[in-house]
């Protein structure tokens, strides 16, 4: 009889215990507390600034997060202001960057203390194109008839761009290679900046940002000549008159060999936990899935490859190791 109210009392204790367990209120997910610094390592205007403050304009008309999200422009030193603000904001999940390729180049053609080791990595978002822009009151209707005129023009052509040893000046440099033709290269603030100085005939190209130009094409201020990718763009919607994205050929096709692609990611401070790594990735889950999101990617006529964790990490990794070896070839490195 003792032996049975034993085993009697531990079945009630046990069934008492489990229960408690299943009553217990489950751990709540990590989410912001407060506002979200969103910092951009670029100006405005430029291809970061647009996808930010869209990305911005998609969580507060869908109420994706319960706090607000604040775009902050930080450009100083090639973007390495807004790096190393976010790299010194150690275990501040309220701290988000914009990533684009200044990512890798800033630290290699300033030297300044910081990498993308120094961040924790959530997302690629999109990758960006490159399209190599003429004013549209120019003569030059092809790839072949643009670098016919600038080698003949003996160095006096001016290529605007985006800051100085950047994507902007790497493509530039790889343009000269390939082709022999000669640039004189106009750093701009943002590619904002450069697509006006190009509508203002004040320089002769620019290899922009399709979202950086598109409104300028579509009011027929520019022409695109190539776009520095392996394979056409598969956006068809008309732009300017018949014209779309799908128009544009690859720069390769029209005997200019060289192609570049740049990344839009998002990272966060150092020190980030699993769960809040996670919440980031499932509010960019939330925001691609939008129509806004889709309207941009197609005006911006973007490659929508997305990655997370471990897939992520390692392409940024080899994305370093290209950057320096071609910023080596142009003589770029801070080292050099």
């Amino acid at each position: 009889m003792f032996n049975a109210r034993i085993c009697a009392r531990s079945f009630l204790g046990a069934a008492l215990l489990i229960g408690s367990f299943a009553a217990a209120p489950a751990v709540a997910a990590w989410e912001p507390t407060r506002p979200v610094e969103f910092i951009i390592p670029a100006g405005t205007g430029g291809g970061a600034d647009i996808m930010a403050r869209t990305i911005q304009g998609i969580v507060t008309k869908h109420n994706l997060m319960k706090q607000p999200m604040v775009v902050i422009n930080k450009a100083g030193g090639a973007g390495g202001e807004g790096f190393l603000d976010v790299k010194n904001s150690r275990n501040n999940p309220h701290k988000i960057v914009i990533t684009l390729s200044n990512l890798f180049t800033t630290p290699l053609a300033t030297g300044i203390p910081f990498s993308y080791k120094d961040l924790t990595p959530v997302a690629m978002l999109a990758l960006d194109e490159f399209i190599l822009w003429v004013n549209a009151s120019s003569p030059h209707k092809t790839v072949k008839d643009f670098l016919a005129a600038a080698k003949a023009a003996n160095g006096t052509f001016k290529m605007g761009g985006t800051g100085s040893k950047q994507e902007d000046q790497i493509i530039t440099e790889a343009i000269q290679k390939s082709s022999g033709a000669k640039f004189i290269y106009i750093p701009q603030s943002g590619g904002g900046a450069v697509a006006v100085q190009l509508v203002g005939g004040h320089i002769d190209s620019t290899v922009n940002n399709p979202n950086e130009a598109v409104s300028h094409w579509r009011g027929g201020s520019v022409r695109p000549l190539c776009v520095f990718d392996s394979k056409p763009l598969p956006y068809d919607e008309k732009i300017a008159g018949d014209l779309g994205w799908n128009s544009v050929p690859t720069c390769k096709s029209q005997g200019l060999d060289t192609e570049y692609l740049m990344l839009r990611g998002i990272f966060m401070s150092p020190g980030a936990t699993k769960d809040q790594v996670e919440y980031y990735i499932e509010l960019f889950k939330k925001v691609r899935a939008t129509p806004e999101w889709a309207d941009l990617m197609k005006s911006g006529a973007f490659n929508q490859t997305f990655m997370v964790g471990d897939e992520y990490a390692k392409w940024v990794a080899v994305e370093e190791k290209r950057h320096q070896d071609l910023m080596k070839d142009a003589g770029f490195l801070a080292s050099q």
